[in-house]
């Protein structure tokens, strides 16, 4: 959050300048504008002077105050002789009295939620305004009493100088909005207004002063104490076990300021800073800490010094030790997790007070009646603080920004800082023997070539204004002469490691609009375009989006209740499934063994807000864990695998194959209230599966299995394997009941799951010969044959075809017939054939032979020729 007010204090701002403009100078350089907040309350909102408090007990119990506040001419009311007189205004606050100057919200103000302030009558008076507190304002979470200017944080000068009347808008900043921008994960140093002002320089070029130069210069020396002078407290760290190998605290600046006046309070403009920042103001230690944080990126804790017995240890945690944070919830800690520790009964490192650069834990805080304080200033590991706030999810502002990288040479400074705001407004005395343990090493120069800012980024710019570019942004650049440089980047940029991070800082800089647009070329020699797998996907895509259906993509994720849904053995699936050790739902931990559980969620949504007809599909992969795999072997960072590594990384891996599935519930056929109308059934799913294998050549075919093969999420007789040959690539059907009715889903709800991967390996890809066209003329026939109901139309038309020979052209079913007039157990099954030959006309005599043939073959199924 971007107060111009704020980043004032670093940086030369133009007069006038807008936050919208302030939006466009910093987007230049990589911070994106996320919104421009603008305040939810609008006025009159004034400063009222109370002229008297008559307190009036209720039979509830409650005391009432009847008021008249002064609120200044413009606004105060009229008697019936033409005078004006102080408002009337009922308050139940316990802290109203007379004497007290207020924030009063008058008739036409709105606060935040749209509440708006009407003359009302209660408890027997109309009540012309209302005196508010800071929760209702929006600027706090106080709601025990009334804002008193008095106690505001205002000067006795400035408190003086407010009149009844005066536009409390603009006193308390409710009438300036409020920038946010967007921090990416590499640049930490910009989430404090030093970082922003910075940048903001970079922009526009205005005059910018970095003020912990000033503030280091002012910190007291550490080293070289006086014989006999002991520094503020002994600090030990003692990492046994550094993540990666780095230890998880190189530099520990602690300081104390003593004779701290716990009673002293924020003053005004720092509490209205925090809280338009987001934070809330608890007391003057803690909000100068925060106000340190904000302003220069350091984050910092506060101790009750009393409470602290030395020496500090910083350590890793041991197996079973707990905490309890701030916010007030145990954790179970982790040996991973770097922790703050003092030394009671000279046992070392034997309480815990909190989780490094996370959260404070309850010990050790600063409390109303703390005097002396301890200011903790560190530089901690970034892997151990995210590790750790992401752990016992508790993601702080502190560890927001130690995760992202914080200056290790910016301690002394922000220490110093806080130390002269706890003197100015907390009478403390800042003690001139601090402790600053600091292993911290020294910054790696970068070989550097300006010419790789044209191979990389096309910018073609002088090795001057590379220099100027690198030194303007806190690099130390030596050499040069031959348009090599030696680059040691600053404390403040953790990120700057290679060539390439720099190269990245000068087309920053230079703009990135100026970076020339080139078209590659098309290569000349070798494969272009689609492969074979990508282009069968997209026709199966195209084919399934000309069908009707709709494409969408849904989380591969699901859990117990999905297995439910769906009538899966859950302890079984498990078993072969992937499990996600940190999963984004906690009660869909699992990867996908099939789209059609996952697509489900995506059509129940659509069903509960009123879309009745949902026809859905989706292609995606799927994850099939095989429990006998290898383990996935462990491979060192910033190390070229081998292709052994890689092979064994390849085959600790789930197979990964691509599916496609759709679902259909509703109307297939709605045509108007005067046209026809047909729920959903199986026959529009096969309708589909049958359109993919035409458009893609796959001659798919359907084995209906026996209804104790079938899976539990399948209807029994309502579904059918699809086979490519001997292949089998998936299931067609309509759901079980027992799904639709867990899933909300209506009554025949029908269904399809292909496995593209084992279809597309079931097809060649070679052209298709075509077939020469036969200029003799057809000879068309029906054939109806009664048969079992056990024989499928498929073999019998497979019977018909291979019977008949070439001189088949084409054969369809259009007709089945099952009635009385059969009998029990037979079907009639009618076909369509088509006879041509390729040399001759058919006569008569070939016709009948080819129809004998026919006949005789279907016999062998018993099936007979109607008459």
């Amino acid at each position: 959050m971007v107060d111009i007010d704020w980043l004032k204090d670093h940086v030369e701002v133009p007069e006038g300048l807008t936050y919208e403009q302030l939006a466009k100078d910093l987007v230049k350089v990589g911070l994106e504008e996320e919104e421009i907040h603008t305040s939810q309350v609008t006025g009159p909102i004034v400063v009222g002077y109370v002229v008297d408090a008559t307190p009036e007990p209720q039979k509830n119990g409650k005391i009432i105050n009847w008021c008249h506040v002064d609120v200044g001419d413009e606004y105060n009311e009229t008697d019936e002789n033409g005078n004006k007189v102080p408002r009337g205004i009922i308050c139940g606050a316990p802290n109203m009295a007379a004497g007290e100057k207020v924030v009063v919200t008058l008739p036409g103000a709105v606060l935040p939620g749209d509440f708006k302030i009407e003359p009302r009558k209660t408890y027997g008076h109309i009540s012309n305004g209302m005196c508010a507190s800071e929760r209702e304002l929006g600027l706090g979470d106080n709601h025990d009493g009334i804002i008193l200017l008095r106690k505001y944080g205002f000067t006795p000068e400035e408190y003086e100088k407010l009149q009844p009347g005066d536009d409390a808008m603009h006193l308390l900043h409710l009438d300036q909005p409020l920038l946010e921008i967007n921090i990416t994960p590499d640049r930490g140093y910009a989430f404090s207004y030093r970082g922003v002002a910075r940048e903001y320089h970079h922009s526009t070029g205005a005059v910018y002063t970095d003020p912990a130069t000033a503030l280091g210069k002012k910190a007291p020396v550490t080293q070289g104490l006086p014989e006999g002078v002991k520094s503020d407290i002994e600090v030990i760290v003692d990492d046994k076990n550094p993540i990666h190998g780095v230890v998880g605290c190189d530099r520990y600046y602690a300081r104390a300021v003593r004779g701290f006046d716990p009673a002293s309070h924020t003053p005004n403009w720092m509490r209205r800073r925090l809280i338009r920042a987001g934070m809330r103001s608890i007391s003057l230690a803690v909000d100068v800490t925060n106000y340190v944080m904000l302003d220069l990126g350091q984050p910092m804790h506060a101790y009750d010094l009393d409470k602290i017995e030395g020496p500090i240890v910083v350590r890793r945690a041991n197996e079973g030790e707990k905490l309890t944070t701030l916010d007030g919830k145990d954790h179970d800690l982790s040996v991973e997790d770097l922790l703050i520790t003092d030394s009671p009964n000279g046992e070392r490192g034997s309480r815990v007070l909190g989780i490094a650069g996370v959260m404070g834990g309850l010990y050790g805080e600063v409390t109303a009646e703390t005097k002396n304080i301890l200011l903790e200033s560190a530089h901690f590991d970034q892997v151990s603080i995210a590790r750790s706030a992401r752990r016992h999810k508790i993601p702080s502002e502190a560890s927001r920004r130690f995760e992202r990288g914080v200056d290790d040479q910016l301690q002394p400074a922000a220490a110093q800082m806080a130390a002269e705001l706890l003197v100015k407004y907390g009478n403390g005395e800042p003690s001139e023997h601090p402790t600053d343990y600091n292993t911290v090493c020294n910054r790696r120069p970068i070989l550097f070539k300006a010419s790789e800012v044209a191979r990389v980024a096309g910018l073609d710019t002088d090795v001057n204004t590379i220099s100027d570019i690198l030194t303007d942004i806190g690099c130390t650049v030596a050499g040069g002469g031959n348009g090599e440089f030696s680059v040691t980047p600053p404390s403040w940029r953790p990120d700057l490691n290679e060539p390439c991070d720099l190269v990245e800082e000068v087309a920053r800089l230079v703009g990135y609009d100026e970076i020339p647009v080139t078209v590659p070329p098309a290569p000349v020699e070798g494969k272009v375009g689609l492969t074979a797998e990508q282009l069968r996907k997209r026709q199966v895509a195209d084919e399934l989006a000309e069908y009707g259906m709709v494409e969408t993509l849904s989380y591969p994720f699901v859990g117990d209740e999905d297995y439910k849904n769906f009538a899966l053995d859950a302890d079984a699936t498990k078993k072969v499934s992937v499990e996600i050790a940190n999963p984004l739902a906690g009660d869909r931990p699992f990867l996908r063994r099939d789209i059609i559980p996952t697509l489900a969620q995506t059509v129940q949504r659509n069903l509960r807000r009123g879309v009745e007809n949902v026809s859905l599909y989706e292609i995606g992969h799927v994850y099939l864990w095989d429990p006998n795999a290898p383990a996935i072997p462990a491979l060192p960072g910033a190390v070229k695998p081998t292709d052994e590594q890689l092979a064994a990384l390849d085959a600790g891996l789930p197979d990964q194959p691509m599916h496609v599935a759709g679902i259909l519930t509703g109307n297939a056929v709605d045509s108007g209230w005067m046209g026809d109308r047909r729920a959903v059934d199986w026959s529009d799913a096969v309708e589909a599966v049958q359109r993919i294998s035409d458009r893609i050549g796959a001659k798919l075919t359907l084995d209906q299995p026996k209804a104790e093969d079938v899976p539990a999420q399948w209807h029994p007789g309502r579904a059918a394997r699809v086979m490519a040959g001997d292949t089998f690539v998936g299931m067609v059907g309509e759901l079980h009941p027992h799904v639709n009715e867990a899933l909300g889903f209506p009554a025949h709800s029908a269904a399809f799951e292909l496995n593209l991967t084992a279809l597309f390996a079931t097809l060649s890809g070679k052209p298709v010969q075509a077939k020469p066209i036969s200029t003799f003329p057809p000879v068309k026939q029906d054939l109806a044959f009664t048969v079992s109901t056990d024989v499928t139309a498929a073999e019998l038309e497979k019977t018909i075809v291979e019977a008949a020979g070439n001189s088949l052209e084409s054969i369809d079913l259009f007709d089945v017939y099952t009635g009385d007039q059969l009998g029990e157990g037979l079907k009639s099954l009618a076909y369509a054939v088509t006879f041509r030959a390729e040399d001759k006309t058919l006569t008569s005599e070939d016709s009948e032979a080819v129809r004998k043939r026919i006949v005789d073959a279907a016999a062998k199924l018993g099936a007979q020729l109607r008459a």
